[in-house]
Formats: C-alpha cells, structure tokens, sequence
C-alpha cells in the first residue's frame, strides 16, 4: 500500500513541478517577445557595405497567392541579391509565373533553374541543388515558396548577422487572411508554436525551421553544404545542429517570418502539424512523453489533480483559472507577435484558441499511430535519429 501512495505524490509531484516550469516559460517568451520581435529597421547607411544575398526559392505548382508573394522579392529594400527560382518540372506552371516576373522585373538579378539535381531523398534540396551550386553571393537565403516579405525584411536579417553567426531565421507566423482556417493558422502560430520558438531561442535551444532562413555559406560548406542533409527531411534542424556544433551562432530576427499560402484549410494546417509532430518524434523521441505537458488542457488536469491530491485544492476550479489564465496569456502573446491587434475579434480568438488547443492532444496521436509521412505527392517512413526513406519513388532528376 505504501509504495502506491509514494507513487501517487511522485506523479502529482512531476505534475506541479511541469506546471510551474510551463508558466516560467510563458512569463519568459512573452518578455523575451516584447524585447525581441518588431524593432524598428535600421535603414541608414551601413559603415561597410552588406554581404550579398542569394535567395533560393523551390517552388512545385501555383496556388493564388504565390504571383503576390514572390513578387514581394523583386521589391526588397537591399542593396545586392539574386533570386534563384527552383522549379522541378518544365510543366509545372510556376514556370510560367516566374517567366512573367522576370520580364516584369528586368532590373532585378533573378534566374529559373528547372529539373533538380537527385542528391538525397529530401525533394526540396533536390530541387535547390543547382541553384545552390550555382548561387554568387556568401550569404544564402533559404525561402519557401509561401513566404511573403515586406520590403525591409532582408535587410533586418542581415542585420542579425554576426561575425560569429552563421544562422539568422525567422519565427514561423502568418499573413492576415479572412475565414476560420486561417484565424486558427494565426492562433497557433501566434500563441503555443510562438511561445515554445521563443523560449526555445532565449534557452538556446535549437528551434530552427528553415521556411526563412539566412545561413552563411562558407558555415554550410564548412558541413558539406546542401546536399549533406538531403537524406533528411527536417533538413533545417540537423543543417543548424551540425552548424551549431562547429561553434558558430544561431540567432531569430526580429520580423516573424509571414506565411500566406492560398489554399488554408482547417484539415491541411491540421495534417502539416501532424506531419511536425511526426518529424519531432523520430528525431527526439522524449517529445512523445513531454509534448502533452507543454498543452493547455493536459497539463491543467494533470495539474488540478495533483492540486487536489498534495493540498485538498477542488480540482474543477483549479482546472477552469487554469485555462483561463492560459487563454489571456495566449491572447497577450498573440497581440505581441502581430505587433498589435490581430484582425479579427475577441469572440473569433476564442473559438480558434479553443479549437487550436483540443485538436493538439489529437495531432500527437495520430503521428503516433500512424508513422508514415506524407508530403505532396510522395509518402516516407523515418528511422529513429531522423534520416527519410521514400515509399514507391517516382519521380527521377
């Protein structure tokens, strides 16, 4: 009977201890946000010139906001860059589109590299391989293609790059769109994937995800380039790992990075955060253990149960200030990283927040049912440490 009782407090013991730890992490990304994201740019002139930028750009098909985005890249405020469209397939119909802007933009150094280079099992830096190779500048901008820029974005990036840093990212957000997907996309990009990037960072932790990222190119070299991560699919955590390991830096900037895809879905958002979950499991397998702690509505019953049990506390209430004082934390954090009122209201954010919250439980479950991860048209399985095997491959460079 007595070791049954030492294992109920031992377990209501881990509860409040992961409880605290959570809202230390809350009280600490939030802070760090308001000091870190959104400072003004510094547009004067620098006392040396700024190194080149080569923009890679994959891109595979056309959905309706990508001519917006992409043109975004012709207009940036940044004194030298290039932009490398990467293109799979000479009948894919972004060929088109960028031909359209290269005749739109003549002014602006931007070439089309059509057909891949077969380096590894990863199909985005196949894709970027000839581009990389091909690209004239020693720094080397990683950019997918749903990526939306404001005109300072680059040069902020830049301005994050260091003597002793080889990475600057930025913190994946997204673009303001109307209907539900897309308040929910916001929401939790916004609130739980801000709040543990955040914290991530301040730690010194990798959290490194390479939808924008500026890596130097004599670090990545310095690895084996590209190609040395093509047999991954989370290419950007191991590239900064790898990086990391050499002694070189890695920093956030201070924009968040604006994703604005035109085909938001409740249902796609939902399968691409599987699709993570699955990626984190098979590359830190503890995260099956700690990710329901870092979630709202498990750690608070877990919590409120482990109240009752060391100090008689009623659990239900303890469980309903628990969530709300998340929600108004999330609320906060969320208007941090907008820089401002997020466009749509209080009554939206609540149903987006409570949506977000119970389909996370839910995500983790099905990465861990189902292992196989599905990307585009293709289908892969991973091995424990993160490397990809594809499933009936298809298509050949």
């Amino acid at each position: 009977m007595m070791p049954m009782v030492y294992t109920v407090y031992g377990f209501a013991i881990f509860f409040l201890i992961a409880w605290v730890c959570l809202w230390l992490i809350h009280i600490m990304a939030l802070s760090y946000s308001k000091w870190k994201l959104h400072r003004t740019v510094d547009r004067s002139p620098p006392e040396q010139p700024y190194l080149g930028v080569s923009i890679l750009k994959p891109l595979t098909g056309v959905d309706p906001n990508l001519p917006s985005n992409l043109e975004t890249f012709f207009t940036l405020d940044y004194p030298t860059y290039e932009i490398l469209f990467c293109v799979e397939s000479e009948h894919d119909p972004a060929v088109m589109l960028v031909n359209s802007l290269l005749q739109k933009y003549p002014h602006i150094d931007a070439r089309m590299f059509i057909g891949g280079l077969n380096v590894g099992v990863n199909p985005k830096i196949n894709n970027m391989q000839p581009a990389y190779l091909a690209a004239k500048y020693p720094l080397i901008l990683v950019s997918d293609a749903g990526i939306r820029m404001r005109d300072d974005t680059l040069l902020d990036m830049v301005q994050h790059m260091r003597d002793d840093t080889a990475i600057v990212h930025q913190m994946p957000f997204a673009y303001d769109a109307e209907g539900f997907a897309a308040v929910y996309e916001k929401v939790y990009f916004g609130t739980a994937q801000a709040r543990m990037y955040l914290g991530a960072d301040f730690l010194g932790i990798n959290c490194h995800v390479g939808m924008s990222s500026l890596v130097r190119r004599c670090a990545l070299e310095e690895v084996g380039g590209l190609a040395a991560f093509a047999e991954y699919l989370a290419e950007d955590f191991f590239m900064a790992k790898t990086i990391i390991s050499r002694g070189w830096k890695m920093r956030v900037a201070s924009l968040p990075a604006l994703q604005n895809s035109g085909t938001r879905s409740v249902g796609a958002l939902r399968a691409r955060l599987t699709r993570w979950a699955r990626l984190r499991i098979a590359m830190i397998p503890t995260t099956t253990l700690l990710e329901p702690l870092s979630e709202c509505l498990p750690l608070g019953a877990g919590t409120a149960w482990a109240a009752g049990i060391l100090f008689g506390a009623e659990p239900l209430p303890f469980f309903l200030v628990h969530v709300l004082v998340w929600f108004l934390s999330d609320w906060l954090m969320l208007r941090s990283v907008q820089n401002g009122s997020p466009p749509f209201t209080k009554v939206q954010f609540l149903l987006g927040w409570l949506w977000s919250e119970c389909c996370a439980p839910l995500v983790l479950a099905a990465a861990l049912i189902s292992p196989e991860i599905s990307w585009r048209t293709r289908v892969y399985r991973l091995d424990w440490g993160g490397r990809a095997h594809e499933l009936n491959p298809k298509l050949k460079f």
